[in-house]
């Protein structure tokens, strides 16, 4: 098969969806099929080992690593009408440029729901009356989706954000897949390199220095622990936009957290596991999340995983087996993390039972899934595609601008 992967930003960018769309492209190869990734940025870009990466030149947004376009550039277009199955895997730029260049020719569209574009809204646009936000995602996702030959997300409660938006075509729930044996065998780094002993407790994030991450909530509670526990500290790996991570470090340094807080920056995702290996307990406060792919690679590691009740967490964290998960509420959070850091026992527990958990996440059984839907949409598709209109308006469509 030759696949196309449609998303509207992608490496040196990195997020949870860029990880796994480079996963996935993996993965597929691997099963022997010809798979394309399709984004925008600079068309000149050179980045080591990447193949079949067509970008599309565009309006860069500030420093935020999107970047603006309507269309794709007519060697991206013909190149993205030769597949035989496209997957979206965001709505709007991306996944207009779907059903403007691939629908036409009957090439089937999968698009997968990813993000909590609703809380990412609000977020991002607080003067913005949430009734309006809600508003026209509810307008938006139910025909965009009717568009579509099949819509996934990662989460059975990601199915229900979904039919809150009046999203109504079935929907299957395929969780993002995890390279999981890296982060299994995964061998610490030493902790004398950093200035840590045996005896210090290391909190550890990973992910986008972001608003929608709740990051200040995480310092907030992580300052309470500190001061209860001195041998605590905080890593937090990861970047964002230049001034937000400006902002975050100067509450650090106002919480008077500084000696205990730990920005790594930017790390090779193939070093990532050594880095959660090294730590005792994975912290995240984000309520915006669909998945959660840091969760699963701390569980992975071997991690007890602490977070707050959202879709994102409460289908992937079993409270008190896998993790502990608190409401969104400042003491309570951090009363359970305080108690994470205090027991050991407790900690070596729900770190086996989450690494045994983190198995069904494993990004050969997600792949094979994906195949299946695959194969069926294309099958599917012959029909359609042989009929002499569909032949003519693919001529037309490979001829035009």
């Amino acid at each position: 098969m030759r696949i196309g992967l449609m998303i509207d930003s992608y490496k040196p960018y990195i997020s949870g969806v860029t990880n796994q769309v480079e996963l996935s492209k993996k993965y597929l190869e691997r099963a022997g099929h010809e798979v394309y990734v399709f984004t925008f940025g600079d068309p000149n870009l050179k980045v080591e080992g990447e193949t079949r990466v067509i970008r599309t030149s565009g309006l860069p947004l500030a420093d935020t690593g999107f970047y603006l376009s309507l269309k794709y550039s007519r060697k991206a277009k013909q190149l993205l009408q030769a597949m035989d199955l496209v997957h979206v895997h965001h709505p709007f730029l991306s996944g207009r440029l779907a059903l403007r260049y691939c629908r036409p020719l009957q090439i089937p569209i999968v698009f997968t729901y990813h993000s909590r574009y609703d809380l990412m809204a609000r977020a991002y646009f607080p003067i913005m009356p949430e009734e309006i936000s809600l508003g026209m995602l509810q307008a938006y996702m139910p025909p965009f989706c009717e568009a579509v030959e099949l819509v996934t997300t990662p989460t059975q409660g990601m199915v229900q954000v979904l039919r809150d938006l009046k999203v109504e075509v079935p929907i299957s729930a395929i969780p993002n897949g995890i390279d999981l044996k890296q982060f299994q065998s995964a061998i610490p780094l030493a902790r004398a390199d950093f200035g840590f002993t045996a005896k210090d407790i290391l909190l550890v994030y990973t992910g986008r220095i972001a608003l929608e991450k709740n990051i200040p909530f995480l310092l907030e509670s992580f300052a309470g622990v500190a001061q209860a526990l001195p041998h605590t500290h905080l890593l937090i790996i990861g970047s964002g936009i230049q001034s937000y991570e400006e902002e975050i470090k100067q509450m650090v340094s106002d919480l008077n957290i500084s000696a205990k807080v730990h920005f790594i920056g930017k790390v090779e995702y193939k070093n990532l596991p050594a880095y959660l290996a090294m730590c005792d307990i994975f912290v995240t406060a984000s309520v915006a999340e669909t998945f959660g792919m840091t969760n699963v690679e701390a569980m992975g590691a071997g991690l007890p995983v602490m977070g707050i009740h959202s879709v994102g967490i409460d289908d992937i964290i079993e409270d008190g087996v896998s993790g502990l998960v608190a409401t969104h509420d400042l003491p309570a959070f951090t009363a359970k993390l305080t108690r994470l850091c205090l027991d050991l026992e407790l900690r070596q527990q729900i770190g086996i039972a989450a690494r045994k958990a983190s198995a069904r996440y494993a990004i050969e059984n997600v792949t094979a899934t994906l195949l299946n839907h695959y194969q069926k949409l294309i099958h599917e598709a012959q029909p359609r595609k042989s009929s002499w209109r569909t032949r003519l308006r693919s001529l037309i469509e490979r001829f035009s601008l």
